[in-house]
């Protein structure tokens, strides 16, 4: 079910900002930016071998990125996990009783299809399905 770490999501409250830090000072240089004004955010990754770091931007006050910096502060907000089939993964979560936030996949940055389980299934992280044509 799980081939491989995708990324680590990390919310920030100032896109450019973090991207600065990261450019210039860690040298990792991101492979653009992208706005999914589906999930009210503006993501930038950043590769790191075989994983990327994934820098997300709240669009709207409303939007799950800033809810969460509101509550926990800015910082890894999720971890995500690379699948083959997304909808087979989800349908073999549910019916393990898995507390799934998406039942079935949704777009997220990057063109994959992505679905998050529930922290309260998975001991208080935020995991995101990730599937990708590559």
């Amino acid at each position: 079910m799980i081939d491989k770490l995708d990324h680590i999501g990390i919310a920030v409250k100032d896109l450019q900002e973090a991207l600065d830090f990261y450019e210039n000072q860690l040298q990792i240089e991101a492979t653009g930016t992208e706005e999914v004004s589906e999930q009210k955010v503006k993501v930038a990754f950043l590769p790191v071998g075989d994983t990327k770091l994934e820098l997300l931007e709240g669009t709207t006050e409303d939007s799950p990125i800033n809810k969460f910096i509101e509550k926990k502060g800015a910082g890894v907000q999720h971890i995500a996990l690379r699948v083959d089939d997304i909808e087979q993964s989800l349908e073999d979560l549910k019916s393990k009783g898995v507390k799934l936030i998406d039942e079935k996949p949704r777009y997220g940055a990057g063109g994959a299809k992505i679905a998050f389980v529930h922290p309260k299934s998975t001991g208080g992280t935020l995991i995101e399905l990730c599937e990708r044509e590559e």
